[in-house]
């Protein structure tokens, strides 16, 4: 996994696994198969870096269940994503995950649409902020490529960011090279700037093998947060080789 010293070598960049669609398969039909538990730890052993599960108001895939089971199971770090509502507030400050990604909800939404609005909602996050980050619980904000909102992410002290890739994605699937460019260049600045305002740099949602490699590419980012395509990708060719092809277009993309 090329590392030095027994610790990743620089540059390397971090794979967070969302697991939330292994338990959308489970939902489906009920029961208990196939596992999201299972699935986490297949990941660490194909080389995820961390476990991502989205605990829903609605409870469409992942459980209340599987996020005890999920912290007290797995060694990999877990990052709950989560809206800033009092109940998942309570969750994650009985569960003590590694971070908490706060994003955007919806219930008629088939998946985050956007990122959040930091800079609208300033005076509301900052109590769900400042409570996590009181029990040494890591602060995510699910953000647009967007100077106002990296600026609203600064002033809450949030230790990490997660730029939102899906404009991007939406743009490389649809052929649009010029808007293709455009977002990426987005997501380079925007990388650029939270760095520079001392915010640790993720990125995520829509990536696929053919869109990983030129956001794997930004030196600030430091990991990429990665489920639907890897999940669904699985049905053809097993979870395990699915993660290991993305791990390799991400090292590739680092000249690792």
């Amino acid at each position: 996994m090329n590392k030095v010293n027994g610790s990743h070598a620089p540059g390397y960049l971090r794979l967070g696994v969302n697991i939330d669609h292994v338990a959308t398969i489970r939902n489906a039909r009920g029961g208990e198969h196939p596992e999201p538990v299972r699935a986490a730890h297949l990941a660490a052993a194909a080389g995820a870096d961390g476990i991502t599960a989205h605990l829903r108001e609605d409870r469409r895939h992942i459980s209340d269940d599987d996020i005890a089971q999920l912290r007290g199971e797995i060694s990999l770090p877990l990052n709950l994503e989560m809206a800033a509502t009092e109940e998942m507030l309570e969750i994650a400050l009985r569960h003590k995950p590694n971070a908490c990604c706060l994003v955007p909800e919806k219930r008629e939404e088939l998946t985050t649409e956007g990122g959040l609005d930091v800079a609208g909602g300033h005076n509301h996050l900052r109590r769900y902020t400042d409570k996590l980050k009181a029990s040494d619980i890591r602060v995510s904000l699910f953000v647009d490529a967007n100077e106002r909102q990296l600026e609203a992410a600064g002033m809450l002290e949030a230790d990490i960011v997660e730029l939102h890739a899906g404009a991007y994605c939406e743009a490389f699937l649809d052929g649009d090279e010029e808007r293709t460019a455009a977002e990426l260049a987005r997501l380079t600045s925007a990388a650029a700037m939270a760095e520079k305002l001392g915010i640790e740099v993720h990125a995520g949602h829509g990536l696929t093998f053919d869109t990983v490699s030129p956001v794997a590419a930004i030196p600030e980012i430091v990991e990429l947060n990665i489920g639907h395509f890897l999940v669904g990708e699985a049905i053809f060719v097993g979870l395990h080789d699915s993660i290991t092809r993305m791990r390799g277009l991400m090292d590739a993309a680092r000249g690792q």
